[in-house]
């Protein structure tokens, strides 16, 4: 079982480990999984490059090829085809292990009529039903029942529609984007999500053939296409693994350069940083942080749906709030249940009243290292930044959820200056 082990050589003087140094950002996960989905409408080749080497892509591309797909990595390039569809089906196991499988809902469902799905899984962070991908997907047409833990999908009578999403959620946005550009006829999305991720998709879907308006906009318009042809496309920056890396110098001081990094998709974030103490210069692509001293507690912090603060930052965000002077509440709108990680911090020293969707943190000057367990993906990558923090070793747990979503985190973090070790 992977651990990663975290030393602070500075404990001895009550210093945290000061980041210093310049970092590439990997690609998106959270793009990735979308556009290897998309890449099933299509019997011609596709090529990802900036393409993240996570386990959460490694799943996706082994759910490809079951379906009859071939894939090859060469670094973070990744080369897809499927001329011939075999099976229709996600695997239970595989969908077991990644929440995102049901992205695969759309497009499969799209090039072969028809899909059978086990219920997806991935990190216990709250219910995050899949009513919406579905009431969605049915307003096209397609007829879905519910069969001993499998849903069964059938795309015989699937048309473009109308379709409006009780909530924007990203998947549900991305799953009828995915059908529409399969089938004959116009799409419009309304109260669509808006997050950067769903503008990378339209552009891989329009490179693909297919025609998609207003992607990264409230309203979305999708005109589909039989004919869709090979693609080479570049995956967008992680702007969550690029604010997990720019908090982390936030709280433990120092200065980093972030490269390849789209600053426009973390100001909800940057402001925040700001506002902490922290000193943030910004270029085209790429960011500089320099913070001395004890953050500020920043107020309140609550997530919601971009460009509002995102949930996959709550977490890593709150180890600043736990070292700040000052108080700190920090809402939870998306998920019910992302405050895992708050008891393994106080674990650590932090001061920490979690009530249903709000945690209130009285920050502590310094954290002291101690064992702690990776419950989920987010809360894990914190647990290394509270590990930089504090006094002593740290050994975080179950630190396969972290690898779903950070390539290499031991090196990143090493090449600033951590002392970090997986073993």
């Amino acid at each position: 079982m992977t651990r990663y082990i975290i030393s602070n050589p500075e404990a001895s003087r009550g210093e945290p480990t000061r980041l210093n140094g310049t970092v590439k950002v990997q690609g998106a996960k959270n793009a990735a999984l979308p556009l290897i989905a998309a890449a099933v409408l299509t019997d011609k080749e596709a090529v990802l490059t900036n393409c993240p080497d996570i386990t959460d892509v490694e799943n996706m591309l082994k759910i490809y090829s079951s379906l009859g797909g071939v894939t090859e990595r060469r670094g973070d390039t990744v080369r897809l085809r499927l001329e011939y569809m075999r099976s229709h089906e996600i695997p239970s196991g595989l969908a077991g292990e990644l929440r995102s499988s049901v992205f695969m809902l759309g497009s499969v469902l799209a090039r072969s009529g028809k899909a059978k799905v086990a219920y997806p899984g991935g990190c216990d962070i709250g219910l995050r039903p899949i009513d919406i991908h579905l009431k969605a997907l049915s307003e096209m047409g397609v007829k879905v029942s519910d069969r001993y833990g499998y849903l069964l999908c059938d795309a015989a009578d699937a048309h473009g529609a109308e379709v409006t999403l009780d909530y924007p959620s990203v998947g549900a946005t991305e799953n009828v984007m995915l059908l529409a550009a399969g089938i004959p006829g116009k799409t419009v999305i309304h109260n669509a999500a808006r997050e950067p991720e769903i503008e990378d998709l339209g552009n891989f879907l329009t490179a693909m053939g297919a025609e998609v308006l207003g992607a990264g906009t409230q309203v979305i318009t999708i005109c589909g296409t039989k004919e869709r042809g090979g693609v080479e496309y570049r995956v967008m920056p992680d702007r969550i693994a690029a604010g997990t890396y720019l908090i982390a110098a936030a709280a433990n001081g120092g200065s980093v350069t972030l490269k390849d990094v789209r600053p426009e998709h973390i100001f909800s974030l940057i402001g925040k940083l700001r506002f902490a103490g922290a000193e943030i210069d910004l270029y085209s692509d790429s960011v500089t942080i320099s913070a001395s001293g004890r953050p500020k507690a920043v107020g309140v912090v609550e997530t919601g749906a971009y460009p509002g603060f995102p949930t996959d930052l709550q977490a890593p965000f709150s180890v600043l709030a736990a070292v700040s002077e000052g108080s700190t509440v920090i809402v939870e709108n998306i998920f019910e249940t992302r405050f895992k990680h708050v008891a393994e911090l106080t674990k650590m020293g932090a001061s920490v009243k979690v009530k249903g969707r709000v945690a209130v943190f009285e920050g502590v000057k310094r954290l002291t290292a101690a064992k702690v367990q990776a419950m989920d993906l987010r809360g894990g990558a914190a647990l290394i930044t509270a590990g930089l923090k504090a006094n002593g070793t740290t050994v975080v747990e179950n630190g396969y959820h972290i690898e779903r979503g950070y390539v290499r985190p031991e090196e990143v973090f090493g090449s600033l200056g951590a002392y970090i070790i997986k073993v």
